[in-house]
C-alpha cells in the first residue's frame, strides 16, 4: 500500500463536487484528463492487486493527494460501505454550487428544473443529460428524497453529470422558498392543468418541479407551486417517464431563450 502524498489539499466542500467510489469507476476517473480530482481515498485494508496499483500511479502521475484510512472512516467517505471496494475518489465540479450562491449570480432568463422525490438513478442520470444537453440554467438537487449521486446515476447521465449545474440543498421545500423568495416563478406538471407545457412561457426567473415516478408532485411542492401546466397527450397515454417529460420541458424552455 502507498503513502501518503506530501502534498495536503485544501477542505473538500462537498457540495463542490462528487465522491465517487469503487475500484473501475475511480479508474475510469483518473483516467480522463477533463476531470479535477480533488484526493484519492484509499483503505489500509486493501490487498495489493492491479486495479489499485493502476490507481495508484494514475493518483501519483497526476500529483494527486492519496489519504489512507481504516476501513470503517472510508466507508463514512464513501457513504455506501458495501459497494466501495475499499475506493473512493474526491471529483471537484465547477459548475456545482449551493443554493445560496445560485442565487446570488442568479440573473433574467434563468431556468431551474428542480426533482422532487426522484429515486430511480436511471431516470435521475437521464434527466441530468437532457438539463445539460439543453443549457438549463440550474438542476435544485436535494440532499434528501432523490436518488443519491452514486455510480448508477454517473453513469446513466453518460458523465455529463460532471458538468451539470446542480444545485445542491438540503431539502426540496426549503430550497424552493428560497427560489421563490429570490423572484423566481414555480410551475409543475400536472396532467389536469388546462395550460399546454408548449403554451407555456416562463418568467424571467423561472423553476419548473418534475414529480416522482410513483407520487408525482408532493404536496407540499403544490403549494408552493404558481401554476400548473400539462403535456398534451393521445391516443389514450396518460403519462410520460419522468426522464422523457424532463426532456421535453428542458428543450421547451430553451427553444424560448
Amino acid at each position: 500500500m502507498p503513502a501518503m502524498t506530501d502534498t495536503i489539499t485544501p477542505r473538500w466542500i462537498p457540495h463542490e463536487g462528487i465522491t465517487l467510489y469503487g475500484r473501475k469507476p475511480a479508474l475510469e476517473a483518473l483516467l480522463d484528463p477533463a476531470l479535477t480530482i480533488h484526493c484519492l481515498h484509499l483503505a489500509t485494508s486493501n490487498r495489493p492487486s492491479e486495479i489499485i496499483s493502476q490507481i495508484t500511479a494514475l493518483a501519483k502521475k497526476r500529483q494527486i493527494e492519496v489519504r489512507l484510512h481504516d476501513r470503517l472512516s472510508l466507508s463514512r467517505i464513501s457513504k455506501n460501505s458495501k459497494q466501495d471496494q475499499g475506493v473512493a475518489l474526491d471529483i471537484k465540479c465547477k459548475s456545482f454550487c449551493s443554493i445560496n450562491d445560485f442565487v446570488a449570480g442568479a440573473d433574467a432568463g434563468v431556468t431551474v428544473l428542480a426533482l422532487d422525490g426522484i429515486t430511480n438513478p436511471q431516470n435521475v442520470g437521464m434527466i441530468i443529460r437532457s438539463a445539460v444537453a439543453a443549457g438549463v440554467s440550474g438542476l435544485l438537487y436535494p440532499a434528501k428524497g432523490i436518488a443519491a449521486l452514486g455510480p448508477l446515476v454517473i453513469k446513466a447521465s453518460v458523465g455529463t453529470i460532471f458538468r451539470a449545474p446542480l444545485i445542491h440543498c438540503d431539502e426540496l421545500d426549503t430550497g424552493l422558498a428560497t427560489l421563490k423568495q429570490a423572484g423566481f416563478n414555480i410551475s409543475i406538471l400536472d396532467a389536469s392543468a388546462a395550460l399546454s407545457l408548449f403554451d407555456y412561457r416562463p418568467a424571467s426567473r423561472s423553476v419548473f418541479v418534475l414529480g416522482s415516478e410513483s407520487q408525482g408532485i408532493s404536496p407540499d411542492t403544490r403549494k408552493l407551486a404558481d401554476n400548473s401546466v400539462s403535456i398534451p397527450m393521445e391516443n389514450g397515454v396518460e403519462s410520460l417517464n419522468v426522464a422523457v417529460a424532463a426532456a421535453l420541458v428542458a428543450f421547451h424552455l430553451a427553444a424560448l431563450r
